[in-house]
């Protein structure tokens, strides 16, 4: 087998990779992206080590430590975007600008709760 077919396969699977993790707005979607990148990474380092016959099969011990921190990227991320959504009920990327917590406003004092219209409104 010629080893541009595997090369080929690899570079389509990292381009819907990068797609996904530029376009997607849900952290979900950016994580199976991710993972995309990675396979196609995983295929490559197989394909070369296929392809220059290398005894020690050096590409293939690479895949099998990058299977394993791509296992745990998925456990921290998944995770992470449990606890986001737990906190702030929506997994947007776009929309996540900071980690803090949102400000209670009952919790700033009776002021703070008013809206805007009725302060100027007493003034």
């Amino acid at each position: 087998m010629h080893l541009a077919f595997p090369l080929v396969t690899a570079a389509l699977l990292f381009a819907a990779g990068v797609y996904g993790v530029l376009a997607r707005r849900n952290a979900i979607l950016v994580l199976m992206s991710v993972e995309l990148m990675l396979n196609a990474v995983n295929l490559n380092l197989v394909a070369f080590d296929v392809h220059l016959r290398d005894r020690l099969h050096g590409g293939q011990v690479l895949t099998l430590f990058t299977i394993v921190i791509a296992a745990a990227e998925v456990g921290l991320g998944l995770a992470i975007v449990l606890l986001v959504f737990r906190n702030r009920q929506m997994i947007d990327v776009d929309r996540l600008r900071t980690l803090a917590e949102e400000p209670d406003p009952e919790a700033a004092g009776p002021d703070a709760a008013e809206p805007a219209a009725e302060r100027e409104g007493a003034k």
